[in-house]
């Protein structure tokens, strides 16, 4: 964007402070009608036929840019991806404590990436890995979409879980707890 002394066309269409048209002029009347005003000369649409210049406040103009654009970054939700790690054969206590947190990162509105891994002899078995995905994605209930199936990647079998929507999530996630304290007991 140029201003002021930085714009080179002989003639400009111009715009005043209030938005309406004045019209095509030379370019050091335009520069002149601002500077009268205290205000700057600002090209907007340089690829016009003739460029397009506003009369304005170009300091205010950046400076309402930039809050804007903060104000934008502060509404931006970032979703990461957690990672939880299993084994074939996973006992069920510590199936429960890797739940939990996969439920907790649920709840935070994460993605969970649920790993399966497999060693030495374990591989020739990969429908174990897969009913215990099957299983931890039964547990999780309607809490969460499956974004991406199980699927087995060299030594390890990954599923990609994403959560609905926090209301929902956070009702499901009451009820899964009060279910594992019940069964504990």
């Amino acid at each position: 964007m140029r201003i002021n002394d930085e714009i080179r066309i002989r003639e400009v269409r111009v715009t005043g402070a209030d938005g309406e048209q004045l019209g095509i002029m030379p370019t050091r009347d335009a520069q002149k009608l601002a500077e009268d005003q205290h205000l700057d000369l600002v090209e907007v649409a340089p690829h016009a036929k003739p460029p397009v210049c506003r009369i304005m406040d170009f300091g205010k103009y950046r400076y309402e840019q930039q809050k804007r654009e903060k104000e934008a970054r502060k509404k931006q939700k970032i979703i990461t991806i957690k990672e939880v790690k299993l084994r074939p054969h996973i006992e069920q206590h510590d199936f429960e404590v890797k739940l939990k947190s996969a439920l907790r990162f649920v709840e935070e509105g994460n993605k969970v990436k649920l790993t399966i891994m497999f060693r030495g002899r374990e591989l020739s078995h990969p429908e174990l890995g897969k009913a215990v995905l099957d299983k931890a994605v039964e547990k999780l209930g309607s809490l969460v979409n499956v974004e991406k199936t199980a699927k087995l990647e060299g030594k390890n079998m990954t599923m990609i879980v994403s959560p609905k929507t926090k209301q929902a999530a956070k009702k499901i996630a009451d009820k899964v707890t009060e279910k594992t304290v019940k069964e504990e007991d």
